[in-house]
Order: C-alpha cells, then structure tokens, then sequence
C-alpha cells in the first residue's frame, strides 16, 4: 500500500469521526427534555405537552436512525459514502429547523424524531464502512472505535454549548444554530470520505507478523447478503444482544440529565458530557482490546461489566439526596461500557459477512439498537411513571445484561466460516 493510500485511509478515519461529532446531538437530548418538562411544568415556553409523552421524540429517533441505517447501508454500498454522508446533512439540517420554528409536540416528534433520526442514519452509515475498507482485518476494532467515538464523544461539546445558548437564544434559537452548523459540518466533511479502489487490498502493519494459515483464513470469510444473513441464527443471536446492550445504555443516555438534575440542579449538562467521555472512550478501548483478546470474549466481559454497573446503580439512585458525584460517576461507567457495542457489533458484521454488503448488513442489524432503545426507554418510562423511581428500570436491564453475556461467552462463529477454516 502506497503511502498516499495510507493517508488517504486515515484521512477517511477522521472525516467520520468528525461526521459523528457534528450527529451525536441525539445523545444530548436529555438537556432539551429536561427544558421542556421544565416549560410543561411552569406554563413558560409552550411546550403544552402531556407529561408522559416528553421522551417520545427521542424514542422515535432511535428508531427511525436505526431503519434507516438499512435505506443509508444500500446507498452506501452503491452511490458511495460522500452521497450518503451529505444526504445526512440535509435531512439533519431540515430537522433541526422545523423544531426551531415550532413547539408542539408532533412537530417535534416529525422533526427531531423522523428527519433528524433519518439524517444521523444516512451520515452514520456512510462513516464507518470506508473507513474500514482501507486498513486490514487486524486493526478494524481501532478503527471502528476511532469512528465511532467521534459519535459518543460529542455532548462533551454540544452539552456545554447547548447549555449555554438555550440561557441565551432559548431552545428554538440554540435548534436553529445547531441546524447551520451541522448541516455545514457534515457537508464539508463528506468530502474526505471515499472508498479505496477497486482490487485493493490493504497489507498488514510492517513488523506484523502473521502466518500463512491465518492469512489463508482471512480470505475464507464468505461475502454474504442481506437476504442471506436473515436467514440464520448467528444474524438473530446477534441482533438479540445488541438489543439488550444497545437498550440498556439509551434508557440510562435519555434520562441521565433528569436523573442528576436533583442534585446538580443547573449543572446537570456536567453528567452527560462526562458520561460522554465515557462513551467514546469505551468505543476506542474496546476496539483495541477485541483486537486483543477476540470479539466474543471481549463482547462478554464488557456485557457482564454492565450488569454490575446497572445493580450498582440502583444504590446510586435508590438512595435519598445521592451525590452528584456518584450519579456522575455511575453514568460514566455505564456510558463506557454502552459505547463498547458501537466498536464490537460491526466488526463481528465484518469477519462474518465480508466487506461488499457490509453497509446494508450492518443496517440490518443496527436495527436492534433503535428497537431496543425504543422498547427500554418506553419500559423503563412507564415503571418511572408507576414507581417514581428507577430501580426497577436498572433492575431490568441488569438481568438481561448478565443473561446476554452468558450467551455472549458461548456464541459460535457461524458454520460456514467454522467449515471453510477446517477445510484449510
């Protein structure tokens, strides 16, 4: 690989990190919620919302993100990352406007739910799959993470930044500059993006060494379809635990400023960027260590890690007058170990159904991460609204943590990976 390939890899790399940065504004949606109960609860700002209703637009933008990203994965693979990339930037963009313009909640839900969902979607799924095309099988967990954090990372700015233009402009004002900015960041940035050429095949890091029979099994890996994976229980296996891991972290992501606004008061942006820190770091380490020590093993420890961190959390937010510190630190771990998936769940789409349909195959199974969003934020809002706490909500989801990594631990390659390595 020549040396203007490897920068063009790397430039590539960053391009989507700095895609993700400008579309992570979904994981600051706790700021906004907490402003419009506060408008519902006061009468001041308009927000004639049913109470209940208040995490309905972030519930449906997890879900429509996530279907889209089937619609984005096709583009992808056919018209290229840039195209698709920029298409995320309008739709964003329009999104933002039409809630800046207005107060009333289907709008909200049309415009943050639908078209912001649908923007992040088409510029998520254009990020990652050329960044992994130019560099080989050993380093996709580095790169996918590196990507990936760009996602996780940004309410370390955008909440600070949110926090003070909604005291200045108010959330109509702080909607309409985030709709310019975005549009004009991802828009810029799409350029960088490309797919290497046809026939290229990226060579290991010099020094690496790898044996011939390793090499050999890394040209195995089948290059399958959309309509193909469906059809197996490998696909399904792994759909159900990104649901479960994807589900438990939203439901804590949604909420986290709500949850520290008690003890933080006006300070609570402080918790979500934090936990951001947490989230993208998350994504970056696991990708080193799955590179480490194998996708399923790493998969395993990081779900049972988010078990313990759930049950741990229910002292935190169990207790009377919890500090802000263990609230902050509790979302932290969690937002970590939430961020793992985003690094581990497409490179097992990688290894296991080749490069040429990854956009649409990944689409496909990032589905699970909006249902899942979309099903434990409902639960977890309803035992809120039934119990006023969220014991029960972090109970829940440290059940199924522990039972996902169980299956995590024991989860096979599909046969006939298995099949085509015994044949070598």
């Amino acid at each position: 690989m020549s040396i203007i390939q490897e920068n063009k890899g790397w430039s590539v790399t960053f391009a989507g990190t700095g895609i993700n940065l400008a579309l992570g504004v979904l994981y600051t949606w706790s700021l906004y919620q907490a402003k419009i109960v506060e408008s519902i609860e006061t009468g001041v700002g308009g927000f004639n919302w049913d109470r209940a209703s208040v995490g309905d637009p972030y519930a449906v933008c997890c879900l429509v993100f996530a279907f889209t990203m089937i619609i984005a994965g096709k583009c992808q693979d056919k018209f290229g990352p840039r195209i698709t990339a920029f298409t995320g930037g309008i739709l964003v963009g329009l999104g933002l406007l039409l809630i800046s313009q207005s107060t009333t909640y289907l709008t909200w839900v049309i415009g943050f739910g639908v078209l912001t969902g649908a923007g992040i979607g088409f510029g998520y799924a254009s990020a990652t799959p050329p960044a992994l095309k130019w560099f080989p099988g050993g380093q996709s967990g580095l790169i996918a993470g590196l990507v990936v954090a760009g996602f996780g990372l940004a309410p370390v700015y955008i909440a600070p930044l949110a926090s003070y233009l909604v005291g200045l402009w108010g959330l109509q004002g702080t909607m309409l500059f985030f709709a310019a900015a975005f549009f004009i960041a991802v828009s810029i940035l799409s350029r960088f993006l490309q797919n290497p050429p046809d026939g290229y095949v990226p060579e290991e890091d010099p020094g690496r060494e790898i044996n011939a029979l390793k090499k050999a099994t890394a040209k195995k890996v089948p290059e399958k379809t959309a309509s193909q994976i469906i059809k197996t229980a490998a696909f399904w296996k792994l759909w159900g635990l990104y649901f479960i891991a994807a589900g438990a972290g939203l439901m804590v992501i949604g909420s986290v400023a709500g949850m520290a606004k008690q003890s933080m008061g006006s300070a609570a942006f402080i918790a979500v960027a934090i936990m951001a820190v947490g989230n993208a770091s998350g994504r970056i380490i696991a990708g080193v260590v799955s590179d480490a020590v194998g996708r399923n093993m790493a998969l395993a420890i990081f779900l049972a890690l988010q078990s313990i961190n759930m049950f741990l959390a229910i002292l935190v937010v169990g207790a009377e007058g919890s500090m802000a510190f263990f609230i902050v630190l509790s979302a932290t771990f969690i937002g970590f170990n939430y961020g793992t998936n985003l690094a581990l769940f497409p490179t097992f789409c990688k290894s296991w159904w080749g490069m040429k349909s990854m956009g649409v195959n990944y689409g496909l199974l990032f589905t699970s991460w909006g249902v899942g969003g979309f099903v434990m934020t409902r639960v977890s809002s309803t035992l809120v609204a039934a119990t006023d706490t969220y014991v029960w909500s972090f109970a829940l989801a440290g059940v199924l943590l522990a039972i996902a990594a169980v299956i995590a631990l024991r989860m096979k390659e599909p046969v006939e990976l298995t099949a085509s390595a015994d044949n070598n």
